[in-house]
């Protein structure tokens, strides 16, 4: 019996011993490539907004956040305002996430100083691959989909099956729902800025 205790003793020591390194390593990694997945998410993102905003140079000239509460929950939205060379305001890029079919669907939108849709492109999506997850091109201009130019403050941004105007895309109406809802929302919160010296959507309609 003595034996037998003393190598379960060893085996729960060798295994302990192996957690113990194992933890050790993954940490070691996880702090190596903190850095170069940190720099690549911003690169990511800064070519984000350039996209949106019609592809033009331009600064980023100021980061908000904006709160909504909606549906009971908290809502929160990134809002980077960019100027061109000249420090003109150009719009909004906004950071917007809502729930897909799968699971969160996070969208970066574009918007002119009056709120039309410059361009979009999905920041992170669960979406079924073939299906939910055509919402990189359904929306683009040309798109059968088609949102490009449109403001969300103007025009029916729903799918037809809704009574809206835009084309859901085949068989995935849930995510079609869900991607414009994120845009609609992510106008919302563009309105809701305050106007500190750059044209937004909201003073433009004033």
């Amino acid at each position: 019996m003595k034996k037998l205790e003393s190598s379960i003793t060893n085996m729960v020591l060798v295994l302990v011993g192996i957690a113990l390194i194992t933890g050790s390593i993954l940490a070691y990694v996880n702090h190596i490539t903190e850095g170069p997945i940190k720099v690549q998410a911003e690169k990511t993102l800064a070519d984000g907004i350039k996209a949106v905003m019609g592809g033009v140079e331009l600064t980023v000239a100021k980061d908000d956040t904006v709160k909504q509460t909606i549906k009971g929950k908290e809502a929160v939205f990134v809002i980077h305002k960019a100027v061109d060379a000249n420090k003109q305001d150009l719009g909004c890029a906004i950071e917007s996430t809502t729930g897909g079919f799968g699971g969160d669907l996070k969208v970066l939108v574009g918007f002119d100083v009056e709120g039309n849709i410059l361009g979009y492109t999905i920041l992170q999506h669960a979406e079924t691959p073939g299906l939910g997850a055509k919402a990189d091109k359904w929306f683009q201009k040309g798109g059968k989909g088609d949102i490009i130019g449109k403001n969300p403050g103007r025009d029916n941004l729903v799918v037809s099956k809704d009574d809206g105007k835009i084309d859901a895309i085949t068989a995935s109406t849930i995510t079609s729902r869900a991607f414009l809802l994120a845009v609609t929302q992510a106008y919302n919160a563009y309105k809701q800025l305050p106007n500190d010296g750059m044209t937004s959507a909201t003073a433009k309609q004033k």
